[in-house]
């Protein structure tokens, strides 16, 4: 089935009586709720929290989070079944609380250890720098001692040098009130961007592995558990579960995915699916599984409602639900309010939040935006373009080098740097890590010939044989599938269709009128995972790639002229070529696919010092200065 997922804002912005755990939240909007599908296994699930562990202001924090939990292991022991958290990696950079302080980091390890994660791997995003990799070896995975899973990531330790796991391949363990057997691993997709001080290997080498083969032989086993930092609907995924599949043909297995950003829930065979729950602190995954069996022993006593439904069923019932992350699903969901709902660990936790943010000025303003600029949720080219604003307004403002003065200047950078909106209202130092945490730097090539610079644009987006491979890194992620945007008509509605290849999202009716937009989610299981009811909102495509052409016509007169005057102004023979230098490999393919031989050894820094993120804010400071 083909799967659609689509993202708004957890919540909209209105007066309520709720308030959140940041003093600088304002409360969200209370909507229709579908209650948790509970069962004799359950689980939370986090991925792709990227330093948002102060929710979104608007939303619950990781206190919050903290505190819903340990309400739900509460109503788990009470009832005699199992609850286990589970986190699939990218912890970090994207917000200013992980990327904001010097080491980046410095508050949000101890943050996020307070919650009791059952299962964690890694993500990509621990492994792009030597020093994120080294923090996770060092700090997370002591942390999180023996559920801390690596089944395909070896470190070089930096205490001896040698090659080492990043943590343990696997783990057997048995629930604590059902006495269910669970054999989890804990994988990352074929990442190949990694630091040289860390080894990715393979997942279809991995699984060759004969640690790998004799643990998926092991008979008394209830429940195969695969977290992974790796999309549902991979090669990867799909590897495993081939491989367990051949020689356990009816164990459940269960799969928690992560790296895409989306709400999905796949279907792999009758007993055997997978769960992805977002992105950004926005979405909570909750999954149960009733019916399985229980190998160990089994602790009563078991509350009457429960004893009949979670006797072992020849195919297991699974279901899922996205909870939307703010206070009023978690009251909803627990049953309390704002008196009885917090825990003194998830008060304590907020506090620390709330300490953190002071500490790093994060709410510090740069300047008032005066309108939304969105990555996703307007097209590209238009007025309310991230993209569009960068390349037509930031870019030729600032993009300059003494060094090179007076030189026609061609700059290129991928959308994924750009991470996040821009809201009208207060731009703060929080909001230039939203929307671009990363370090890196610009690089040039001097005097490229215009006519091969000209065509990079058109070489970098098709995408040709040798550069397509990383187009998912490079790309602005949406949180939707790039395959499976909304196609928004003039007259708002969407074609109501659940298969095929449309790519309309199903109308929800007349059913709940007055709804906020937000995430309305169609999956392998049908239109009612979210448990929260919104009306739906609509995305675009969006290059890989965008320019700026500075120096070759003025920005003013761009702006002013047809696309066909500005073809036919006078080209320069050579321009410099700018680039953010996290693409400089896709540079290089490109250049040589266009017949210019370019290496590593011709390019240079430029704007010594200078980042994405330092430019950006120094262009606020300078152009939307002024009170909101």
């Amino acid at each position: 089935m083909i799967f659609r997922t689509f993202y708004a804002l957890s919540v909209l912005v209105l007066p309520t009586a709720i308030q959140g755990a940041q003093p600088s939240a304002p409360p969200p909007t209370q909507a229709p709720l579908r209650d948790l599908p509970w069962g004799q296994l359950n689980f939370l699930h986090t991925t792709d929290t990227h330093g948002w562990h102060a929710g979104h202001l608007q939303d619950a924090d990781w206190g919050d989070y903290i505190s819903f939990a340990e309400r739900l292991r509460e109503r788990a022991d009470k009832e005699g079944v199992d609850l286990l958290l589970i986190d699939t990696g990218d912890r970090i950079e994207g917000n200013g609380l992980y990327d904001a302080s010097d080491p980046k980091g410095l508050y949000t390890s101890d943050i996020f250890k307070e919650q009791k994660i059952d299962v964690i791997c890694v993500g990509n995003h621990e492994l792009y720098r030597q020093n994120a990799s080294e923090n996770e070896f060092l700090t997370t995975v002591p942390n999180y001692k023996g559920n801390y899973l690596a089944s395909n990531v070896d470190i070089f330790d930096p205490k001896s040098g040698d090659r080492v796991p990043l943590a343990p391949r696997f783990k057997k363990f048995t629930t604590k009130n059902q006495g269910i057997r669970v054999l989890a691993f804990g994988f990352i997709f074929d990442f190949t961007g990694n630091a040289n001080n860390t080894v990715v290997q393979s997942v279809r080498d991995t699984i060759k592995e004969k640690w790998f083969q004799e643990a998926i032989r092991d008979r008394d086993v209830d429940l195969f558990l695969v977290s992974g930092h790796v999309p549902l609907r991979s090669e990867e995924f799909n590897s495993i579960f081939k491989a367990i599949r051949e020689v356990q043909w009816d164990t459940p297995i269960q799969f928690f995915g992560g790296h895409t950003h989306v709400r999905d829930y796949s279907k792999y065979d009758s007993k055997a699916f997978a769960l992805e729950s977002g992105r950004y602190m926005e979405t909570i995954g909750f999954m149960s599984i009733t019916g399985l069996a229980t190998g160990g022993k089994r602790n009563d006593p078991i509350s009457d409602a429960l004893k009949d439904s979670i006797a072992p069923l020849a195919t297991p019932k699974f279901a899922r639900r996205y909870i939307d992350n703010n206070l009023f699903s978690y009251y909803h969901h627990t049953s309390l309010n704002g008196t009885s709902f917090p825990t003194s660990r998830g008060r304590n936790v907020s506090a620390m939040i709330s300490l953190a943010r002071k500490a790093l000025n994060l709410d510090t303003r740069f300047g008032c935006a005066p309108l939304d600029l969105w990555t996703n949720r307007a097209p590209y080219p238009s007025k309310n373009s991230i993209f569009t604003w960068l390349q037509d307004f930031v870019f030729p403002e600032m993009i300059h080098d003494a060094d090179r003065e007076g030189k026609p200047t061609l700059a290129l950078t991928n959308t994924g740097a750009l991470r996040f909106d821009i809201f009208e209202g207060a731009f703060t130092i929080d909001t230039t890590y939203s929307v671009s945490p990363f370090t890196n730097g610009f690089r040039y090539i001097a005097d490229v010939p215009f006519n091969v610079a000209k065509k990079l644009l058109l070489v970098l987006n098709n995408e040709p044989p040798g550069l397509g491979s990383a187009a998912h890194t490079l790309r602005a992620m949406p949180p939707v599938s790039s395959e499976h945007l909304a196609v928004y008509q003039e007259n708002h509605h969407f074609k109501a269709s659940l298969a095929g290849d449309s790519l309309y999202q199903a109308v929800l009716g007349d059913e709940y009128p007055d709804l906020s937009p937000g995430y309305t989610t169609v999956d392998d299981a049908g239109a009612d995972g979210d448990d929260t009811v919104h009306s739906p909102i609509k995305f675009y495509k969006v290059p890989t790639f965008i320019e700026s052409r500075i120096g070759l016509i003025s920005t003013a007169s761009k702006r002013q002229k047809s696309p066909d005057t500005i073809q036919n102004a006078e080209d320069p023979e050579v321009v410099d070529l700018v680039y953010i230098e996290f693409v400089q490999e896709q540079i290089l393919l490109a250049l040589k696919f266009l017949g210019a031989d370019y290496g590593e050894e011709d390019t240079d820094l430029y704007m010594e010092g200078v980042t994405l993120t330092t430019l950006i804010g120094k262009w606020v400071r300078e152009n939307w200065n002024g009170e909101c």
